[in-house]
């Protein structure tokens, strides 16, 4: 049997399933290779540059979410690596790869995007922000989900043994299977893109442009995802091109990530804290109503003409800018129409020995 002529551009000896790698009839494959390398090696460089100027940034709301920005990297740096499971030849063992990793690397990607998100909505609207571990925990778990659905789906379609019956599907079977197991990671990025919309309705706005990013990241994600799935169901496209349009989408929605994402937070992440991104000192209290009389140790005050201040206490409540002025006086009064409440000086009584000289009267 003699072995098949390698196109040009291969080597003699290269297993078949490697050709489109090499072979310069299909340039595709090698530019998607070359992208997707460039991707690996810049994601690396940046998990790298993350880890050193972890000691360098001086906001402590920006250092918590820097592990979660960190498996954000580490689910960028798998999509890039995944692009060759797909410019690969589809058998048995880039089968169950695709099937099973194309929905957990994004999923992991949009469930750190989802809870930056979540903690920048608390930070412009005045709230105490999420910690640095329930902000890692929010991500990991929305990811989980998809874990959960993906293994169930090879377990049942692969009845445990069979890795073919990825290769030996129709293509529109096999498309739309693949579309039908990723429906809660679109269900993901739609909360992702609304999540990230509220971030621009606060009062703090120095943490804005870190929704921006995340904005505008969710934006072309779903606009390349609307074009591979409406590709993927056109049937005559998709029977000759399916693997060139799902690497194409994972370069390139790996390279919105790095780009749209991570470029501008680098950018962001060793700026100066900024005094106006809080409320007073990082304070996220406003004061409390309290009953006039009773005795505290730290008290506020607002000043209402003609009217009567009443002492109030610090209290952690939600932030209201028509109760709380940022960067004023420690003390501050809060006033209401009442009355007087003065009370009286004492005053002295002539004592009725004040003109006793020791004498009896008349002597």
């Amino acid at each position: 049997m003699t072995t098949p002529t390698p196109p040009l551009g291969c080597h003699h000896g290269l297993g078949s399933r490697y050709y489109r790698l090499c072979d310069r009839n299909e340039a595709w494959g090698i530019v998607l290779e070359a992208l997707a390398v460039f991707g690996i090696v810049t994601t690396a460089a940046f998990m790298l540059t993350l880890l050193i100027l972890v000691c360098k940034v001086q906001d402590s709301n920006k250092r918590k979410v820097l592990p979660t920005q960190f498996l954000f990297l580490l689910g960028v740096l798998g999509i890039f690596g995944l692009t060759f499971a797909f410019i690969i030849q589809l058998d048995s063992g880039t089968g169950p790869t695709r099937f099973f990793l194309f929905g957990i690397l994004f999923a992991l990607c949009f469930s750190c995007l989802l809870a930056h998100a979540l903690n920048l909505i608390k930070l412009v609207y005045g709230r105490k922000p999420l910690s640095l571990l329930m902000i890692l925990a929010l991500a990991v778990g929305f990811s989980l989900v998809q874990d959960i659905i993906a293994v169930e789906y090879l377990v049942l379609t692969m009845n445990r043994t069979d890795a073919n019956i990825f290769s030996e599907l129709s293509v529109q079977r096999r498309n739309e299977d693949f579309v039908m197991l990723l429906i809660y990671v679109l269900i993901l990025m739609v909360l992702t893109f609304l999540t990230s919309s509220f971030t621009f309705c606060g009062s703090f706005t120095g943490w804005k442009r870190h929704g921006a990013h995340i904005f505008l990241t969710m934006f072309f994600s779903i606009a390349i995802w609307v074009a591979w799935i409406t590709l993927l169901f056109i049937h005559d496209v998709a029977s000759e091109w399916d693997d060139t349009i799902l690497s194409s989408a994972l370069v390139a929605n790996g390279w919105v990530f790095l780009l749209i994402y991570i470029v501008p937070e680098f950018h962001l992440l060793t700026n100066q804290r900024n005094p106006k991104d809080y409320p007073v000192e990082d304070a996220f209290c406003r004061p409390q109503l309290m009953k006039s009389g009773m005795e505290n140790t730290a008290y506020s005050q607002q000043i209402t003409q003609g009217t009567e201040p009443v002492w109030v206490e610090n209290s952690c409540l939600e932030l209201d800018d028509s109760l709380y002025a940022p960067y004023s006086t420690h003390f501050q009064l809060q006033t209401r129409n009442s009355k007087d409440f003065s009370i009286p000086r004492p005053q002295m009584r002539e004592s009725p020995y004040s003109n006793y000289e020791g004498r009896k009267e008349g002597s």
